[in-house]
């Protein structure tokens, strides 16, 4: 049997091998003409990219055409080189530089010698195209911007670069691929499929025909259009109220989870980095390393939330029972935690969990925060135990939104304690600051307005996204998947009225919108930064979140200002105008809306340069 098996099998073996190249050379040509061959020519037809609206149907993002001239080196003969550059208007060291950089690429395969001509500029060079073998002119579509804003939303569209190229076999030299944004998130689905045609060229290497009359010849097909969550309106407006500011905002809508708007300040016009003039205008934001207008501060910006973050602290005493809604504590203008560890307090009294909540009080929570700590015997349990709550919220995640950056936040763990105090002796007291969302804890605009869309919801939450609807194409099915958190609806209703009547009696009281209920807290948050080495104390930040109406919510929003003193003074009314836009189509505060959109920071932004002094503990 053996010495029949090994010799059967060779055989067998042999003749599959014979088969498949009996196949692969006289059935199947495919691959003779994906090789460098002489005799075949290889040109793509570029596709139209998927055009972009907003959930209104109004268009955002679409096409214009763009002409690029392309060199294969090995095809070049007789060229006049004067001539060919005062036609372009390029100097010879360009043309030198290109042209050495194109041979290095591929001296058979086509290369990018001059991106991105006008029209004008390609009619004058297709007059004359006969005259500089080597060259031809490669159409191709770039984004035709029909707003001037939400560039961090949309990214942009480049090049290739050569680790791309060898990453993926799909990209030859001067395609455009999507970069942040949508147009990165979604590239394969934006960026359509090129056609191919291949053309049969004779022995003086002229154009015969086309290969095989068309037989392995495709189409383009065009670009899936995306439909985004967005609201275009909204997005302007906020965007417009930030101008002479910096900070991010982002708006929800809970019931889905769909982003209604997502801003990042100070901004640009998309359009800058269309055309020509990209690479110079991509350099200049760049290099801003002051106003940091490519930085997308709704999602990478990491802050102390400041006294937003009370509403989990008093949600997670009430989930652990060690207060219920009546529970009481005195505060007489601050919380003594220790010898001579005071942390201040503008309020005074007795404070529960409602009047806590609209009067802002530090000393309440803080409380509140011990109590939670305090319940388990080891702290490091109480705290990792707290963790776990903080994060059934989407705090200290990354929370999976289909955009292609974000930073996850940071939400302590007992880790985190024990690597500070080897030696043991920490306790609730040593970490009393988180009780009102300072010490060690930092959040992105993008996680505390899932946060507030989970206080909407009174206890759940989708995941947030941008894209709304794809043609001919079903969305992730992560983003209809209902995250619970892990305290229990019945204690989200007390809450919600304490942050009703943030705007009726309490700190958002002068923010007031006639018949339309919203529910909001305002917040301080502490901002540090290094200045020459050493670390400063500059302007608090400015921080609101919110959600309207308080019956059946259509928005959730968190704004953040950085360096604007306290919460209601910049994005509490920010946060309202927006909301009431949203809602109304309309706004009554003009008075709101006139000072921030003529409001302006810059003078606070200036301090760092100046050296003058920063407002400390407004």
């Amino acid at each position: 049997m053996k010495k029949i098996l090994l010799p059967a099998i060779v055989i067998l073996s042999a003749i599959i091998i014979l088969i498949r190249l009996f196949y692969l050379q006289i059935i199947d040509d495919s691959l003779k003409i994906k090789s460098d061959n002489n005799a075949i020519k290889i040109a793509y037809d570029f596709p139209e990219r998927g055009y972009i609206y907003d959930r209104n149907s109004k268009l955002l993002v679409a096409n214009q055409p763009s002409y690029d001239i392309m060199v294969i080196p090995r095809e070049i003969k007789e060229l006049d080189t004067v001539q060919l550059c005062q036609l372009l208007k390029v100097d010879m060291n360009y043309f030198k530089n290109k042209l050495e950089k194109a041979t290095v690429y591929s001296p058979r395969l086509p290369s990018v010698f001059l991106p991105q001509l006008t029209k004008l500029e390609y009619a004058a060079f297709q007059e004359k195209i006969r005259k500089f073998k080597g060259f031809y002119i490669q159409k191709r579509f770039l984004r035709d911007y029909q707003i001037a804003y939400a560039p961090n939303v949309f990214g942009y569209i480049k090049q290739v670069n050569e680790a791309q190229i060898n990453k993926n076999p799909y990209y030859k030299s001067g395609d455009l691929i999507g970069v942040q944004g949508v147009e990165q998130e979604y590239e394969e689905i934006l960026r359509g499929v090129k056609g191919v045609k291949y053309y049969q060229k004779d022995r003086f290497n002229r154009i015969i025909g086309s290969y095989k009359d068309g037989k392995y010849d495709t189409i383009p097909i065009q670009g899936r259009d995306l439909t985004l969550t967005l609201d275009a309106e909204l997005q302007k407006y906020g965007e417009e109220l930030m101008i002479n500011k910096r900070g991010g905002i982002v708006a929800i809508e809970p019931k889905t989870g769909e982003i209604l708007a997502l801003i990042s300040a100070p901004s640009y016009d998309p359009a800058l980095l269309v055309g020509k003039d990209r690479s110079k205008n991509y350099t200049a934001l760049y290099y801003d390393s002051i106003a940091k207008p490519l930085y997308d501060r709704s999602l990478l910006a990491e802050y102390p939330p400041g006294s937003p973050f009370k509403i989990l602290t008093g949600l997670i005493g009430l989930q652990e029972e060690v207060i219920d809604e009546n529970t009481g504590f005195i505060c007489r203008h601050g919380f003594s935690y220790g010898r001579g560890a005071f942390m201040k307090c503008h309020d005074s009294g007795i404070s529960i969990l409602h009047n806590g909540i609209y009067r802002s009080c530090n000393t309440y929570f803080a409380n509140v925060f011990k109590k939670t700590i305090d319940k388990y015997k080891d702290p490091s349990y109480s705290v990792d135990n707290w963790n776990r709550h903080l994060q059934s919220f989407g705090l200290g995640n990354y929370l999976g939104y289909d955009l292609p950056i974000g930073r996850k936040g940071r939400i302590p763990s007992s880790s985190l304690y024990e690597k500070f105090y080897p030696n043991g002796g920490w306790r609730s007291n040593t970490i009393i600051s988180n009780s009102i969302g300072q010490g060690e804890i930092d959040v992105t605009p993008m996680q505390l307005a899932n946060m507030m869309a989970a206080v909407a919801n009174e206890g759940y939450y989708y995941t947030p996204h941008i894209v709304k609807k794809i043609k001919n194409f079903q969305i992730d099915k992560k983003f209809t998947t209902r995250h619970q958190t892990s305290v229990d609806k019945q204690y989200f209703k007390p809450v919600i009225e304490g942050l009703y009547d943030v705007y009726n009696v309490g700190t958002a009281s002068t923010l007031k919108v006639k018949d339309l209920a919203i529910c909001g807290k305002t917040g301080t948050a502490e901002n540090f930064a290094k200045i020459n080495g050493v670390r400063t104390q500059l302007t608090d930040h400015s921080i609101f979140v919110a959600f309207a109406p308080k019956d059946n919510p259509k928005i959730a929003i968190a704004v953040l200002v950085e360096n604007g003193y306290w919460g209601n003074r910049w994005a509490g009314p920010i946060a309202t105008l927006m909301i009431e836009k949203y809602i109304n189509n309309e706004i009554t505060r003009t008075d709101l809306e006139k000072k921030m959109l003529n409001g302006s920071l810059q003078a606070e932004y200036a301090k760092v340069i100046s050296g003058k002094p920063f407002s400390i503990n407004h």
